[in-house]
C-alpha cells in the first residue's frame, strides 16, 4: 500500500513539473556574443550578404547545438512581433554557429537591420530568443555618394610637409532630427569636429590601403551631436600614408600631392524627410597651428594660432580661402573590414633619468607604440621639445641610432593660457624613452603620459605559467603584436620604415589570431593583396606596395614572403572557419603559385631569383640591418 501512495506521488510530481524541467533545460542552452562580420552591431558594412555569428552558453555539460533559428527585420518592434519579417530562417537543422550568411531581400544603402536567433540543444529543445543585434549598410554606390571631392585652395610646397590644412561650413537644421549618419574619407588622413566636439573616436582614418583601387570610408552616427538651428562641421587633415614621407630618404608624394577631402552628412527628421549636407564649393579652408606632422618625423604645434571655436556656427571664416572641386573616382570607396585604430592603453612614467650627457629622459617601464599626451604650464612662445627612443645606449644615455632618419620628434609650441595639454594628431612614435627639451620648469612623473594606440582587436588568448621567463615572452610578444599592429601589419613602429612586410606578417599571423581577434584585420589586409599583385602574380614585399608602386617588376616575389599571399588567407581559414576569404582570395593565391612555378620550369626548382632566405642579422655589431646571416639556400 504505501509502495503504491510512493509510486502515485512520484508520477503526480513528474506530470506536473516534467514541462518545467524541460523548459529549465532548454533554457540552459542560449546564444550570446553575437556578430556581424566579426564585429558587434557594426554600422556602415558594404558586405551585402553579411555573415552572422554566435556562441552557445549553457550551464550544463555537454549540451551542443542541433538547429537554428534567424529572423531579420527593419525594425526592433517588428522583430519582437514577427509581423513582417524580411528573412526567416526557418528552423535550420545545423551544428553551425559561425559565418551563417544573411539570404534575405538585397540590402539598401543607409538601412538599419535587426536580427535575433534561437537554437535548438540535442533533445529538440529551444531556448530563449537572443537579445536583438543590427547592423547597418554604408553607401552601397557610387551613385549613393552626391558630395563632391574638395581640395583646399592653398600654397603648399610638394616637397615637404605642409601644414595641416582645416575645412569647415555651416548649415542649418530646421526640423526634429531622428538621426544623422556622416560618411567621410580622405586622400590623406583627416579627423573632423561637429560643434565643437570630436567626431568618433577612430584614428589615423580613413587606413592606409592600396589607394588608387581601395579607399575607405567611415561611418559614424553624429546625432546627438547636431542641434536645432546654426550648426558647423570642421576637417584637419594629415598627410599620412598617401602623401607623407614612406620608406627611405625623402620618398614622398607616392600616391599624390594634394590633400583631399569627401564628406557627406543625411540628416533625417522626425517626419521622415531628409537633408544631405556635403563637401562642395561652399566650404572654405585656412591651415593652423599643426605647422608640420609627418608619420615617421613626428609634429610641430604652434598652440599660438590655434582658431579657437573653428568647428562651431558664428566662426568668422572671411579671411579664409575657398576650395576647388575635383574629379576622383567614386567606385573605389570601400567600408572598413578590420578594426579601427584607437587610444587602448595609457601608460605613466616610472621613472625620470638625468643621464651623462645632460639629458632628462623620461621611462615609461614599456616599450610601446603611440604618442605622449603632455600637460604643461608656462610663458606664450616656449617651445617644449619630445624625443623618442626605444633604449639607451650602454652608458646610460638616449640613443637614436637604429631610427635612421626618422626623426620622432615632438614640439609644442605654448600660448601662455594656463596648463595646456597636447597630443599630436597625424604621427606616432614607437618608443620606452623620452627625452624633454625646452620644458618650463622642473617636470614631474604626472606631466607626461604614454598613450597607446594599436587595430583595436578584442583580446581571445592568454597564457602564463610558473616560469617568468616564458611569462614575460608571452608579455613582450603580446606587445610586439600592439606595436606593429596599426591598420597594417608592419615591421617595425619606430625608424623610417614601418611597412607592410608581408613575410614578417605570413610568420606571425598563427599567433597573432591566437592572442586577439584578428579575422578582420587580416581580412582587410589581403584585399590589398590582391589589388596590389603584378599582372604576372609576383606579390610585391610590401603591401600596401609603396616600393615598386606603378612598376611591373621589383620589390617582389620573394620565397617566404609573398607566400603570405597563401598562407595567411588559409591560416584564418583554419582559425576562424571562415571560407569566403578563401573563396575571395582563391585568384590572387592560385597566381601566386603559378608564378613559382612558372619560374622554376620543369625542373621545378626557382633558384635564380632574389629571395631574402631567413632574413636573420643574429651576429652583427651594426646599427642598422645588414640582412641574413645563413646563407640562403639553407
Amino acid at each position: 500500500m504505501e509502495t503504491n501512495k510512493l509510486l502515485f506521488f512520484v508520477q503526480t510530481v513528474l506530470f506536473f513539473f516534467a514541462p518545467v524541467g524541460l523548459s529549465l533545460l532548454a533554457a540552459s542552452l542560449s546564444p550570446i556574443n553575437l556578430r556581424c562580420e566579426y564585429k558587434v552591431n557594426p554600422i556602415g558594412i558594404d558586405i551585402l550578404q553579411p555573415r552572422l555569428s554566435w556562441q552557445l552558453n549553457s550551464d550544463e555539460r555537454a549540451v551542443n547545438q542541433s538547429a537554428y533559428q534567424i529572423q531579420v527585420a527593419t525594425s526592433r518592434e517588428v522583430l519582437a512581433k514577427e509581423s513582417a519579417l524580411l528573412w526567416d530562417s526557418g528552423k535550420v537543422g545545423s551544428e553551425q554557429s559561425i559565418h551563417v550568411a544573411y539570404a534575405g531581400p538585397q540590402v539598401q544603402s543607409g538601412q538599419r537591420y535587426f536580427w535575433r536567433v534561437r537554437v535548438w540543444d540535442g533533445d529538440d529543445q529551444a531556448s530563449e530568443w537572443s537579445d536583438t543585434q543590427f547592423w547597418e549598410m554604408g553607401l552601397l554606390s557610387p551613385n549613393d555618394w552626391h558630395a563632391a571631392w574638395i581640395q583646399p585652395d592653398l600654397q603648399e610646397d610638394k616637397d615637404i610637409s605642409n601644414p595641416a590644412p582645416m575645412l569647415r561650413r555651416e548649415f542649418e537644421l530646421k526640423n526634429f532630427v531622428k538621426q544623422a549618419r556622416l560618411y567621410i574619407t580622405a586622400l590623406g588622413l583627416y579627423e573632423a569636429e561637429i560643434n565643437g566636439q570630436r567626431v568618433g573616436d577612430e584614428l589615423f582614418t580613413p587606413g592606409w590601403t592600396s589607394y588608387d583601387t581601395r579607399l575607405q570610408y567611415q561611418t559614424y552616427d553624429v546625432t546627438d551631436l547636431l542641434q536645432n538651428g546654426d550648426n558647423a562641421i570642421g576637417v584637419t587633415l594629415g598627410d599620412g600614408w598617401y602623401r607623407g614621407r614612406l620608406a627611405w630618404d625623402k620618398n614622398r608624394n607616392i600616391y599624390g600631392e594634394k590633400l583631399t577631402l569627401l564628406a557627406q552628412m543625411q540628416v533625417e527628421y522626425a517626419d521622415g524627410s531628409v537633408q544631405t549636407i556635403g563637401s562642395d564649393a561652399s566650404w572654405k579652408a585656412t591651415t593652423g597651428p599643426i605647422l608640420f606632422s609627418d608619420i615617421y618625423d613626428g609634429e610641430y604645434y604652434d598652440a599660438r594660432v590655434e582658431k579657437k571655436d573653428w568647428t562651431k556656427a558664428g566662426f568668422d571664416d572671411t579671411d579664409w580661402s575657398g576650395v576647388q572641386i575635383i574629379e576622383h573616382d567614386k567606385s573605389i570607396l570601400i567600408a572598413p573590414q578590420g578594426p579601427p585604430v584607437r587610444r587602448t592603453v595609457e601608460l605613466k612614467p616610472i621613472e625620470i633619468l638625468h643621464t651623462s650627457a645632460g639629458e632628462t629622459v623620461f621611462d615609461l617601464g614599456q616599450n610601446m607604440v603611440g604618442w605622449v599626451k603632455l600637460r604643461v604650464q608656462g610663458p606664450a612662445g616656449t617651445t617644449v621639445i619630445l624625443r623618442h627612443a626605444e633604449v639607451l645606449d650602454k652608458d646610460g644615455n638616449f640613443y637614436t641610432e637604429n631610427l635612421r632618419k626618422a626623426k620622432q620628434m615632438v614640439q609644442y609650441t605654448l600660448n601662455g593660457n594656463g596648463v595646456e595639454v597636447f597630443e599630436p594628431h597625424f604621427t606616432f612614435q614607437g618608443f620606452r624613452y623620452v627625452t624633454v627639451e625646452g620644458y618650463p620648469g622642473k617636470p614631474s612623473l604626472e606631466d607626461l603620459t604614454g598613450i597607446v594606440i594599436y587595430s583595436d582587436m578584442r583580446p581571445t588568448g592568454t597564457f602564463s605559467c610558473s616560469d617568468s621567463l616564458l611569462n614575460q615572452l608571452q608579455h613582450n610578444i603580446q606587445w610586439g603584436q600592439r606595436g606593429n599592429f596599426l591598420d597594417v601589419p608592419t615591421d617595425c613602429p619606430q625608424r623610417d620604415e614601418r611597412l607592410g612586410w608581408t613575410g614578417d606578417a605570413q610568420v606571425f599571423a598563427p599567433t597573432a589570431c591566437y592572442n586577439m581577434d584578428a579575422a578582420g584585420f587580416f581580412t582587410k589586409w589581403m584585399k590589398d593583396f590582391a589589388a596590389d599583385q603584378k599582372k604576372s602574380g609576383a606579390v610585391p614585399h610590401v603591401i600596401p606596395n609603396v616600393l615598386s608602386y606603378g612598376k611591373e617588376s621589383g620589390a617582389s616575389a620573394s620565397a617566404g614572403w609573398a607566400d603570405a599571399a597563401v598562407i595567411i588567407p588559409w591560416c584564418i581559414y583554419e582559425i576562424y572557419g571562415d571560407t569566403r576569404i578563401l573563396e575571395q582570395q582563391y585568384p590572387s593565391m592560385k597566381a601566386w603559385v603559378e608564378y613559382q612555378r612558372n619560374r622554376a620550369g620543369d625542373s621545378y626548382l626557382w633558384t635564380q631569383d632574389f629571395t631574402f632566405g631567413d632574413w636573420l642579422a643574429f651576429s652583427t655589431n651594426r646599427s642598422d640591418y645588414p640582412g641574413a646571416t645563413t646563407d640562403k639556400d639553407l
